[in-house]
């Protein structure tokens, strides 16, 4: 997950992550894209696909490379982690709901018995 999240950090990195998602380029094309030299693309290339962000394939004499999302499966698992409320943030969220119920429930209570001593 260490590797994945430092493949990511960098603005290029995503910025080609995005480029691949849903189609394959030539590290040609996707360095058109860019204002720094086609070496450095090809340094955030090798980043990704050591990473196993990205994959390269071979086609004819071009060197095709397409996104692979599936290393990402264990960092958005961890990042859920985060989005999702705590157990006991649940409990106690249950709990308002209970008390606010049996306060209600009081309440109402005091007012039939108001009601039944003034008839």
């Amino acid at each position: 997950m260490d590797e994945i999240s430092g493949a990511i950090a960098d603005p290029v990195r995503r910025a080609i992550m995005e480029m691949l998602h849903g189609t394959r380029l030539t590290a040609g094309a996707i360095a058109e894209h860019f204002a720094i030299s086609r070496p450095a693309v090809s340094r955030h290339l090798r980043v990704l696909r050591e990473s196993g962000l990205v994959q390269d394939e071979l086609v004819g004499r071009q060197r095709f490379y397409v996104l692979d999302t599936g290393p990402l499966t264990a960092l958005t698992q961890w990042l859920d982690r985060f989005q999702r409320p705590a157990a006991w943030a649940q409990h106690l969220d249950a709990l308002e709901t209970e008390v606010y119920r049996t306060k209600r429930e009081h309440r109402s209570g005091d007012e039939d018995a108001t009601r039944e001593n003034t008839t």
